[in-house]
């Protein structure tokens, strides 16, 4: 009996500093995220006591949000950020949650050369609404799309950790879809012009079956011949209907009966900026 006191006694002891330990290893692998379920089992140690010892060690690991079990390892040279960047966990997030997800919007143009404004959030597309979250200095914002795995994506190349983007041409698909929340048609348009040398009409077509939604691809359309993107604009002209309903170039603005309608795309043109 005292032998098995004994021999409990020392597997306690052998476990103190057994979250710290992980958390080396893990950075050691490259990797700077895990769940709770995790640690759990490779450390041995009961959740409760996993979760003691990690808040002790709270600048070196930190939790996503109060109501998940996923961590994030800190690192020395991300202290400052209280948080490693999104692009580094986002994958393994994903996989824990069980949903698809890519990085989208501004954030993936961004990828491809396009930053017309610096973006302090991180634009993150998935297949359900998921709160906001702020880990230290790094925010994800996340953006809802039920199709989402009818998307083009590819892995970023390149990338410190597996990250899921959106196409070239899907992004810019994407930023008129989702113009009303990124800051207008206008914020869209400027960030779909540097991409133009990226885009390709046979990936573009692809975009455009998958999405199968005519109203954004009207405005995508006008959008790209504003831009002076004539082949792509009449790769979207021989994709869409003969017959077209009129749409208003930004939904969130009065259509009223004053703007003019561009009759090629059937867009009631309510914007101030874009013009052809």
């Amino acid at each position: 009996m005292q032998m098995n006191k004994w021999s409990q006694s020392d597997r306690t002891h052998r476990r103190i500093g057994a979250a710290e330990a992980f958390i080396e290893e893990r950075l050691a692998l490259g990797r700077v995220a895990f769940s709770l379920d995790e640690i759990v089992e490779k450390t041995g140690l009961s959740a409760i006591a996993a979760k003691n010892q990690l808040r002790r060690l709270s600048g070196k690991a930190v939790r996503v949000s109060p109501r998940q079990r996923f961590f994030l390892i800190i690192g020395p040279e991300h202290r400052t950020m209280g948080a490693p960047p999104s692009t580094w966990w986002l994958q393994e997030y994903f996989d824990w949650l069980g949903h698809p997800y890519y990085l989208a919007l501004q954030s993936a143009a961004a990828e491809f050369g396009s930053n017309p404004q610096a973006l302090q959030v991180t634009q993150v597309m998935t297949d359900r609404p998921i709160r906001a979250l702020k880990v230290g200095r790094v925010q994800i914002r996340f953006f809802v799309k039920r199709n989402i795995k009818q998307t083009p994506i590819r892995q970023l190349p390149q990338s410190s950790a597996p990250l899921c983007i959106s196409t070239p041409e899907a992004t810019t698909f994407d930023l008129v879809q989702y113009a009303a929340r990124i800051g207008g048609i206008e914020r869209a348009a400027e960030t779909i012009a540097p991409l133009l040398p990226k885009l390709r009409v046979r990936e573009l077509k692809r975009v455009l079956d998958a999405e199968s939604a005519p109203a954004i691809a009207q405005r995508l359309g006008f959008v790209f011949e504003a831009l002076g993107a004539e082949r792509l604009a009449d790769a979207v002209n021989d994709w869409l209907p003969d017959q077209r309903m009129p749409v208003p170039l930004s939904p969130l603005k009065s259509e009223g009966r004053n703007f003019p309608i561009v009759e090629r795309w059937q867009i009631l043109n309510n914007s101030n900026e874009l013009k052809l």
